[in-house]
């Protein structure tokens, strides 16, 4: 029997706790990796390239807003991707299947609900509560920007996603063990497909799909 292998990145270990009792009764044989940030969460992912989902939530160290999730898919493009939110909005889950997650699963969704979701995803499906209809995007703005968005190459995508942690060039050119130079280029080239003129713009551009909304829903404690 193959044995399936997930990884939880969450910051609450009681949350963790609940959502490794939920997947146990998945399959008999299962491998449950946990992280409670984003870096510690993409080490699992380069350590177990044989993962078969991740589950990630949307506000813990590392992440702002969809910023995680769109560093992680830049990544791991082949890692299916559940977001596991407190913010269970529409427009959030929407937002969140359109930059790459393959599901959206509410903290407040029932065992068999979460269940029922990773079966479905890792069947190759997509998820979302259901009863929810997720509409279409009314904010010409963010979606210009999430077109915009789903341009980028990978690597593009990981340098955006280190620019919203705060990373300066020479630390982004040290993780992903190339020249200064080449980091230049790519945040040249993020900068343009953004139609911004600076780092900060583009943080900023990428903070409107998604943390302002979940810094509402969730509060600081989350």
């Amino acid at each position: 029997m193959t044995q399936l292998k997930f990884i939880i990145a969450d910051d609450h270990p009681l949350f963790r706790g609940a959502m490794r009792q939920a997947l146990t009764g998945i399959d008999a044989s299962i491998d449950i990796l946990e992280s409670g940030d984003l870096e510690g969460a993409r080490r699992q992912a380069q350590a177990n390239p044989d993962a078969d989902l991740i589950l990630l939530d949307l506000t813990m160290p590392g992440v702002s807003g969809l910023s995680g999730l769109i560093a992680f898919r830049a990544e791991f493009s082949s890692l299916p991707v559940v977001v596991v939110s407190a913010s269970d909005d529409p427009q959030t889950m929407r937002r969140a299947l359109e930059l790459g997650a393959s599901g959206f699963i509410s903290k407040s969704a029932s065992i068999d609900e979460i269940r029922e979701g990773v079966r479905t995803v890792l069947d190759g499906g997509i998820w979302t509560p259901p009863d929810i209809d997720l509409g279409s995007e009314h904010d010409a703005e963010i979606a210009s920007l999430i077109a915009r968005l789903q341009t980028l190459t990978p690597q593009q995508g990981r340098v955006l996603g280190m620019l919203a942690e705060g990373l300066l060039n020479k630390q982004i050119a040290y993780e992903l063990s190339v020249s200064e130079a080449t980091i230049k280029a790519h945040v040249s080239a993020v900068l343009q497909k953004l139609g911004v003129d600076s780092r900060t713009q583009a943080v900023i551009q990428l903070s409107k799909i998604g943390a302002e909304v979940l810094n509402q829903n969730e509060g600081p404690e989350s």
